[in-house]
């Protein structure tokens, strides 16, 4: 009997001993910051892709406002008849505007019907909400018989419910742009599946272009943003917005690249342009949209400019052939950044905004890794030495370099960059395998801007599982911030309708009248509100593991572990508040208690804030009809001292707010 006690009594001294050798501990050392963290470390990237800005934040609710969507039938609109009525719509490429408006909308009336009109849907459906006003405009002409009044209205698209309606006098005559406010009850419900209809009473042949309705928009911008999606990026706090793109920028081919010229001033002198993905941009959003959308949101503008390589895989070598891009580029710095004294200075201030922007980072071309001529080094040099020429000041960014995150056979040797830019795209488990990434990164290099990253798990946002591999791989970025300046996860939108995703996998989903973050949103969210401006080192100890036997190599990094982390951890401090960010992100099905070490702390507050993002199960998600499913919450942490333990949930994202002097 004595020998089994003392054998028990072994057995439980061991096992104890084990379990409290394995006990999780974060030691933190505030004696001395580690280094300083990027003030622009978190930004936006946005290109016209998943309907992101036609369809999407561009708040126009007309699709195919100038006929030009498709060049033999009117795509997006259809007859409109009252009782009796009968007509006919069809493109009609004689009666041109000016040279952006070449094609109309041509309705013919028959003698002796009832009202007959054009009708449009918008993009999957025009939203109707109470006690809004809606601006409406077109142009029009008709015959002589044809002259009289037109009915401007909101509809059900089965035309069972007029929401709201006016009227206008069709003049006889030429071309003449009409405008009519359209203003809803406050007994209206809230409807996704409205149409928009201009009808007519007498027979005749009508013509139309440029037909235009927008609700109100961010800031009461006349050619604005939805109010919604701008809340819901300005609660990310983005400190840059990187545009146009991405593959938006280079476009299929030469003369479908980005047009900056010819989407500025008024909305008659924009032509659009074919997109890279399957629709026709309209081109409402403009550079200067662009540059106003980063003042509403009192982000930096980083702006990339088109160098002379196409998505299709063409490209212009340097020299004589290339310099007009250069050229153009300069152009377009000027637009953004010159007096009224310049050329493109007076341009912008004659487009409505005197005052210049600030601009400190050009990326010369976008994915130029992709080119298989190896024309990129010659290309950045042409366009390096002019830019740096003319405005020492901007910081210059390559799209190629790093450690071939594209796998890039050509790195850049003539010029310097200041930075490059590197792109990932992953699913959870590579993420997490390559938390510690930028660690060992060369720090006499050119800094790191990764400007396109995303976990590619859910559809069409993001389920928790990406948001636990997004989360991990941002403490990696947040931790080496000092060399990683600025990072941009991409795609930023999607239209979750039938027909409006190319890119699975996006950060903010919404449909006409609705919009909503993912779980990765949210994620973004807590690391950009949540951030100090030093980093803290850390020490992880028995840090538990997870096992994933990757089938294929990471492509990108070439990382192919079976066996890493399932606790991922960062921490900042703001020098002037003292407030203490510690992120913990714990990716395993089991929660976890761990014990935080505050050295060199001379007082902590004794009750801090618990901010957490978690799940049940890792595939959940949030919807347009579950938009709130997941979705930080805050808790209250007592009893905090010096060494505290802190219990973190299963599949969670977690940010530890503490007072400490």
């Amino acid at each position: 009997m004595k020998n089994t006690f003392i054998g028990i009594m072994l057995i439980c001294f061991f096992v104890g001993n084990n379990l409290r050798a394995q006990d999780v501990k974060l030691t933190l050392d505030l004696s001395k910051p580690k280094a300083d963290v990027s003030p622009r470390l978190y930004g936006l990237m946005t290109e016209e892709i998943n309907h992101s800005y036609d369809g999407g934040l561009y708040a126009e609710l007309i699709q195919n406002r100038i006929f030009k969507d498709d060049a033999k039938t009117p795509v997006s609109w259809s007859v409109w008849a009252g009782k009796d009525g009968k007509g006919t719509i069809s493109l009609d490429n004689k009666n041109a505007i000016n040279e952006a408006l070449t094609v109309c909308l041509k309705l013919e009336v028959e003698n002796g019907s009832g009202p007959v009109g054009i009708t449009n849907e918008g993009y999957w459906g025009i939203p109707v909400n109470p006690k809004t006003s809606y601006r409406a405009s077109f142009y029009a002409k008709a015959t002589d018989e044809a002259a009289g009044p037109l009915t401007i209205s909101l509809e059900s698209t089965d035309g069972s419910v007029a929401y709201t309606t006016a009227q206008v006098q069709l003049i006889k005559g030429g071309w003449k742009k009409y405008e009519v406010k359209l203003t809803t009850g406050e007994n209206v419900k809230p409807a996704t599946l409205g149409r928009f209809v201009i009808a007519a009473k007498q027979a005749g042949t009508y013509w139309f272009n440029l037909v235009s309705l927008f609700p109100p928009t961010y800031n009461n911008r006349p050619n604005g943003n939805r109010v919604d999606i701008m809340e819901l990026m300005a609660g990310m706090k983005p400190s840059f917005l990187r545009f146009p793109g991405g593959n938006f920028l280079e476009g299929d081919f030469f003369d479908t690249r980005f047009p900056w010229k010819t989407t500025l001033g008024a909305l008659e002198n924009r032509p659009g342009h074919p997109g890279c993905w399957s629709y026709r941009a309209s081109d409402g959003m403009g550079l200067l949209e662009f540059l106003e959308w980063c003042e509403d949101l009192k982000m930096e503008p980083l702006l990339a400019v088109y160098a002379g390589y196409t998505l299709k895989g063409d490209h212009m070598d340097a020299g004589p052939f290339l310099q007009p891009f250069v050229d153009e580029a300069l152009e377009e710095i000027e637009y953004v950044t010159g007096d009224v004294n310049t050329k493109w200075g007076a341009k912008r201030a004659q487009d409505g905004h005197p005052e210049p922007f600030k601009l400190k980072y050009i990326e010369i071309g976008n994915e130029d890794g992709f080119d298989k001529s190896g024309s990129y080094d010659a290309r950045f040099t042409q366009f390096y030495d002019v830019i740096k020429a003319k405005h020492p000041e901007l910081q210059l960014i390559s799209t190629i370099g790093g450690r071939d995150p594209l796998g890039i056979r050509f790195p850049i040797k003539t010029r310097k960059p200041e930075v490059i830019d590197e792109h990932y795209y992953r699913n959870a488990f590579e993420m997490e395998a390559d938390a510690t990434h930028y660690d060992d990164y060369d720090r006499s290099g050119p800094k790191i801007f990764v400007g396109e990253w995303a976990t590619r798990e859910g559809s069409p946002t993001t389920n928790m599982n990406a948001a636990l591999g997004d989360a991990a791989w941002m403490t990696g970025m947040e931790r080496n911030s000092d060399h990683v300046v600025m990072s941009c996860y991409a795609p930023l939108f999607v239209n979750v309708n039938p027909g409006g995703m190319q890119w699975k996998s996006d950060l903010i989903g919404y449909n006409a009248v609705a919009s909503y973050g993912s779980p990765s949103y949210y994620a973004q969210k807590m690391f950009g509100s949540y951030l100090g401006d030093k980093v803290v080192a850390i020490r992880g100890q028995n840090i538990p593991m997870q096992t994933h036997n990757l089938t294929k190599k990471d492509s990108i990094a070439g990382v192919t572990p079976t066996s890493f982390p399932s606790l991922f951890y960062v921490a900042t401090r703001d020098s002037k508040t003292g407030l203490l960010f510690v992120k913990i992100v714990n990716a395993s099905g089991k929660a976890q208690s761990v014990t935080i070490d505050l050295q060199g702390a001379a007082k902590v507050k004794s009750d801090g804030t618990l901010i957490v993002l978690k799940s049940d199960k890792p595939d959940d998600t949030n919807t347009i009809n579950e938009p709130k499913k997941i979705v930080p919450l805050n808790k209250n942490v007592k009893n905090i001292r010096k060494t505290f333990t802190t219990v973190f949930d299963a599949y969670s994202v977690n940010v530890l707010q503490l007072q400490v002097q």
